[in-house]
């Protein structure tokens, strides 16, 4: 009895070597490598192919669905998402006529802020320039220029012929010899490969000139810079603690970055099947799983929505004389349409609320420097499609910002001058607009193929 209980003990002692030896360890390995899956592909449970049925996988019924009013506007997402139904289509019309899709830069100025700048050689960071000869002549005589001709290198102050003290970017002489003329309907801005260490530079120096405001950024490693709100400082206290004028600033840069990335993610190349499409997974990274990112790009649409209502008369009057009556007077029936579409929307934007005092004018003018600084960085983009596309979009956000905060209401009445913005101002206003309301549809898409296409997602 006593030899057969120590055999009995002998056996559960090597039981339990052999447990702790061996099967723990496996199931620790087991269990790390499944932690490890899930991390390295977040949605792998999500939309995983297992027995589970595609009814009871769970999902984020808001997933890109804001709901309530938009930071920092009184304005609703519902509102911009019923508006845009209808503008969309209307302002994808009018940046195909020739006034509107015709452009006219300089594609080689030197980077003011640092040396040995990056340059993109893959075929799709290049710009196709139209023959000259394709221009109207009397379209050619209106079109604007951005002249990108080298202005010294460092950051220095601006001279004096760059801007008037109204301009919230760099607005170059219109005269300029040494542009050249841009299709932008052929050069879409979508997925070009500019990406990587040039890119975050890019970005890292535009976030850098909210320096004025106590924002501290860190970068997620899809070269989109957030403030540290999620990490270790508490965004209420932050958002309390940081001005109005300061948040309007980083809201602009963070909504232009997003819908960056969502027409990049939603014309995606695929380098393996050879084909373009829409690319859930490269959206849901840098845009998707963002609210503030999404709603930053609301707030962009917001801002852009309520300048284009302050300016409707003007644009009611401007000439779009391009040496075609009949294009002229399309572009006229399609601007009102959208005018009347726009003015049914509540206010999107209360621009008196900012720079309302005496003390705010300094900082006024901070943000005017900063914005314009801003707009010279995208001479250092090293992809010619992104610099193109870069330098339209932060023009016509300063276009919209000089709409607001530097002139009053009745200086775009029927007695205002007709002269107060250039032709490249309105053409890069336009189809600024119309990138953030493809922004708008797009996420909408997103959405779609989150719900629709949850177990195939990662097949397409």
């Amino acid at each position: 009895m006593g030899e057969a209980k120590n055999l009995d003990n002998t056996s559960g002692s090597s039981k339990k070597v052999l447990l702790v030896k061996y099967f723990i360890p496996a199931l620790l390995v087991l269990w790390c490598a499944r932690i490890w899956h899930f991390y390295s592909n977040p949605f792998s449970l999500l939309f995983s192919n297992s027995t589970v049925g595609v009814s009871e996988i769970q999902t984020d019924p808001n997933y890109c669905n804001p709901i309530g009013l938009i930071g920092d506007s009184p304005c609703e997402f519902e509102t911009i998402n019923v508006v845009n139904q209808d503008i969309s289509s209307e302002l994808h019309r009018l940046v195909q006529t020739p006034f509107f899709r015709y452009y006219k830069l300089n594609l080689h100025k030197q980077c003011p802020f640092w040396p040995n700048n990056y340059l993109c050689n893959r075929e799709d960071c290049s710009v196709e320039v139209m023959d000259e000869a394709e221009v109207p002549e009397e379209l050619k005589k209106k079109l604007g220029a951005i002249d990108f001709s080298p202005a010294g290198l460092g950051l220095q102050p601006f001279k004096k012929c760059e801007f008037t003290e109204k301009d919230f970017c760099v607005l170059e002489d219109e005269s300029s010899q040494d542009g050249v003329y841009v299709n932008l309907i052929r050069n879409p801005e979508r997925f070009t490969g500019y990406t990587g260490a040039p890119a975050h530079k890019i970005w890292q120096a535009i976030y850098e000139e909210n320096c004025f405001a106590p924002i501290r950024l860190i970068s997620d490693g899809n070269d989109h810079i957030s403030p540290m709100t999620n990490a270790l400082v508490d965004s209420t206290k932050e958002e309390d603690e940081t001005c109005l004028e300061k948040r309007v600033f980083y809201r602009l840069m963070s909504g232009l970055h997003a819908s960056i990335s969502v027409h990049i993610c939603d014309e995606y190349f695929n380098q393996t099947t050879g084909q373009w499409g829409s690319n859930f997974e490269c959206f849901h990274e840098r845009v998707g799983k963002h609210a503030d990112r999404i709603e930053n790009i609301y707030f962009n649409y917001a801002i852009l929505l309520r300048a284009l209502n302050k300016m409707s008369i003007y644009l009611q009057r401007y000439d779009f004389c391009s040496g075609n009556p009949g294009e002229d007077a399309s572009i006229k029936e399609i601007l009102n349409r959208i005018l009347k579409l726009s003015k049914s929307s509540p206010p999107t934007f209360d621009e008196k609320a900012l720079f309302s005092d005496s003390a705010s004018m300094i900082l006024k003018e901070e943000f005017k420097d900063h914005f314009r600084n801003v707009t010279r960085i995208m001479d250092c983009v090293g992809c010619e499609k992104c610099r193109l596309w870069g330098k339209i979009q932060t023009t016509g956000l300063g276009t919209a910002l000089k709409v607001l905060f530097s002139y009053d209401d009745y200086k775009f009445g029927a007695r205002g001058n007709p002269n107060i913005l250039q032709r490249s101002e309105i053409v890069a206003l336009i189809n600024t607009f119309n990138r953030f309301a493809e922004s708008i549809s797009s996420i909408q898409r997103f959405r779609k193929m989150y719900f629709e296409k949850k177990d195939e997602i990662y097949h397409l």
